[in-house]
């Protein structure tokens, strides 16, 4: 008698939940895909990253001296942090148990766990994509962080110190050989410092969808639809349910982001999970800006050039997810902007307010939930598109038992 082949439902269709559905039917092993949305769908978080394949992105927010500078931050209208304080009253036990984090060896024990995700994102993309039409959206590239000068780089050599125990370290650009690697940087951006061999994506909503593509392509099956519950048998999923009626399985991948805290509190785990919104705007038909990805840092956003003009990305703001877009943080962002580059003219410009899914530790949960066959892959911060097809690699190895050559007890899903 033939042996029946195991079905994994995978909830999410982002970056994580589509690579590790491609890393799965790759084992031929059965995939449905189930999510509200469709991949790549513009309100869906893998859609409005920054596209940055950050490979050095090892060092939390957390840092040593957080909390004292955290009110000024919140209160300062020219600080890229805003807070709608009506959510305040909600946020704090968040809040309290993730600034507990902000000293020093909570962060370096983050930023341990955070490099073997990261550290080698563009090989991991690439495998994931090699042969496929998703692959058109890859760039290999420099990404700069631009300084206004020595002290200020100087002023950042904690955080510069973790990427180089993760094996980075950057050449530096200063004075005029600043504005000949980047003639758009206004003249107040003196330091460059260039980390190489890193890359991006040229459009990540479009990148999704073509993972996806190739997901079905291999035989995935996507369905679009609300996950509600799970049904269990001896302590071990048997089901998913669904608006639309219950789907069989074997195992689960619970991949959808912030929208994972709800589902997972069904498995018993009450994880301490916040979105943290985060804006970008577009700038269509761009002239004066870079030619490469930069982080600024007198701004704290990206600017990358993407097929649909310039994406700048990176304000912060605790709200929930019911409320819509503020006013300010867009408004502050483009006057960043402009201040960056003095000479950027554009067409139009369009914006954009998504949920980052931030754990209170700032390590995502990856892995089994007890014995369940459920498991978790989410919470990814800011890592999200950077880790993404390593994630789903790792979850597909679990349930094949191909397991990568990783240490994951840092993700522990259970570890709350």
């Amino acid at each position: 008698m033939k042996a029946k082949k195991r079905h994994v439902v995978v909830i999410g269709s982002g970056i994580v939940g589509v690579s590790a559905a491609i890393w799965l039917r790759r084992k031929d092993v059965a995939v449905t895909i189930v999510d509200r949305k469709p991949a790549g769908d513009p309100k869906a978080t893998s859609y409005g990253n920054a596209g940055i394949l950050a490979a050095c992105s090892v060092a939390p927010v957390t840092a040593p001296g957080l909390l004292r500078k955290a009110p000024r931050m919140a209160l300062d209208p020219n600080f890229p942090l805003f807070m709608r304080w009506s959510y305040l009253p909600k946020l704090i036990p968040w809040l309290v148990r993730y600034m507990s984090h902000a000293n020093d060896p909570d962060t370096r024990r983050i930023a341990e766990g955070l490099a073997p995700l990261t550290s080698d994102s563009v090989q991991q993309h690439q495998l994931l994509t090699k042969g496929t039409k998703a692959a058109q959206w890859l760039e290999v590239a420099d990404y700069s962080f631009a300084y206004p000068n020595r002290a200020a780089f100087d002023a950042d050599r904690y955080t510069w110190s973790l990427r180089k125990i993760a094996g980075f370290e950057p050449e530096l650009i200063e004075g005029n050989a600043v504005r000949d690697f980047e003639p758009a940087l206004s003249k107040d951006l003196n330091l460059l410092a260039v980390m190489h061999d890193h890359g991006f994506t040229k459009d990540p909503g479009a990148y999704v969808a073509d993972l996806a593509l190739e997901a079905k392509k291999l035989g995935a099956v996507f369905r679009q639809a609300e996950v509600t519950d799970f049904h269990f048998t001896d302590d071990r999923v048997t089901s998913v349910v669904t608006a639309t009626g219950p789907l069989k399985c074997d195992n689960v991948i619970l991949a959808s982001g912030v929208w994972s805290g709800p589902l997972a509190k069904k498995l018993g785990l009450n994880v301490p999970l916040e979105s943290e919104r985060g804006y970008h705007m577009v700038f269509k038909s761009p002239e004066g800006g870079p030619s490469t990805p930069l982080m600024v840092t007198t701004g704290k956003f990206v600017a990358t050039p993407m097929a649909d003009g310039l994406r700048c990305a990176g304000v912060v703001e605790f709200g929930g997810l019911e409320a819509g877009a503020s006013k300010a943080p867009l408004a502050l962002l483009e006057r960043k902007v402009r201040e960056t580059f003095p000479s950027l003219t554009f067409e139009s410009s369009t914006s954009w307010l998504g949920h980052r899914p931030a754990p209170a530790d700032s390590l995502p949960l990856i892995g089994e939930i007890g014995s369940t066959g459920v498991l978790a892959g989410f919470g990814h911060h800011h890592i999200g598109l950077t880790a993404g097809p390593k994630t789903g690699r790792i979850l597909a190895g679990i349930i094949t038992g191909d397991r990568e050559n990783a240490d994951i007890n840092a993700y522990d899903p259970e570890r709350f």
